[in-house]
């Protein structure tokens, strides 16, 4: 399987992973109960999951009016497909 199609299922899987975890802790959110860590959240954002994460911050309405969380969300969406590019570039493609 090329390298491309690995990245896409890849994102495809960590993004409904990542709009499933924001739904999971805005329902914990609202019961009072054990929290998923921002930094996880982030962290499946990093990996891969950044659609994901965006559209289930949207749809769950889930720390829109952190803006700590915004920046650190949209600097791994920033960052993430430069890591990509450095190794096309490394690899000569």
């Amino acid at each position: 399987m090329p390298w491309l199609e690995i990245a896409l299922v890849g994102t495809a899987l960590m993004s409904v992973i990542a709009f499933f975890a924001f739904g999971i802790d805005k329902w914990r959110a609202k019961r009072n109960r054990w929290r998923i860590p921002e930094a996880t959240l982030i962290l499946i954002g990093f990996l891969l999951g950044m659609p994901g994460a965006w559209v289930g911050m949207r749809t769950f309405r889930h720390k829109t009016q952190k803006m700590s969380f915004k920046v650190k969300l949209a600097l791994v969406t920033v960052v993430n497909p430069l890591w990509g590019l450095l190794y096309l570039a490394a690899v000569g493609r």
